[in-house]
């Protein structure tokens, strides 16, 4: 198991920085000690019903737009495996990605998780690594800076360019994600589910390179059949 500490004071989303409860300093590992039995009990049936081992070695999180959902899949024998899906209490913006500081946009597209906030003031968080590698070729070639950042899925029920997802939720993707090291995590947010929903126009003044965004993400969603929901 992997546990890192981590003291951040609550800032979460774009440049918002909610106050922390006085007193709270927790660690990754006293939030394991404190949520990880309780976790366990709740998600463990889930990949044994699916017939994925506990814990799994890898797992994505895969976020619609469009329906606020999040479904979670567990990598099995080289196949995606669905466990459960989890509602997204709140986000902002519209379809298309995120292009600069401020626009409360969610991202879409790939991301991984390159840290976890024990003291997040929306309970528990974990950081996606927007910008990343493609977000930041696609604004250097536009002429575009100051992207944002500071993009998390958190607990609780609000948000501003981030994605709430309830605490309990929250505990158990942090449990989850700490147990099995942050870089076996992927999340893949869509504006919608191109499994079964056409691909729509883009908007008169999208980039031309958000068609092809949206062209590899429902390449990716692929991976994630209807089929295989439970």
């Amino acid at each position: 198991m992997r546990l890192i500490s981590v003291l951040l004071v609550g800032l979460l989303c774009f440049h918002s920085s909610p106050v922390l409860a006085l007193g709270v300093n927790r660690t990754v590992a006293d939030v394991i000690t404190h949520y990880g039995d309780k976790v366990e009990s709740r998600l463990q049936p889930r990949f044994a019903f699916a017939g994925v081992e506990w814990p799994p070695q890898r797992v994505s999180l895969v976020a619609f737009k469009d329906t606020r959902l999040m479904e979670l899949w567990a990598l099995n024998d080289g196949v995606w495996q669905h466990i459960k899906d989890y509602r997204v209490k709140a986000m902002s913006g519209r379809v298309g990605p995120k292009l600069q500081e401020g626009d409360r946009q969610v991202p879409e597209g790939e991301y991984r998780i390159e840290l976890l906030n024990p003291n997040s003031a929306y309970h528990l968080s974990l950081k996606l690594d927007y910008p990343n590698a493609f977000d930041r070729q696609q604004a250097q070639e536009d002429g575009r800076s100051n992207l944002g950042g500071d993009i998390f899925i958190h607990g609780g029920r609000v948000s501003t360019g981030c994605l709430a997802v309830g605490d309990s939720a929250a505990e158990e993707l942090f449990v989850l994600a700490a147990m099995i090291g942050e870089a076996n995590v992927s999340v893949l947010i869509t504006p919608r589910d191109y499994r079964f929903r056409p691909r729509q126009p883009l908007a008169e003044n999208a980039p031309a390179w958000v068609d092809d965004l949206h062209g590899q993400i429902a390449n990716r969603l692929q991976l994630f059949p209807l089929a295989d929901k439970r």
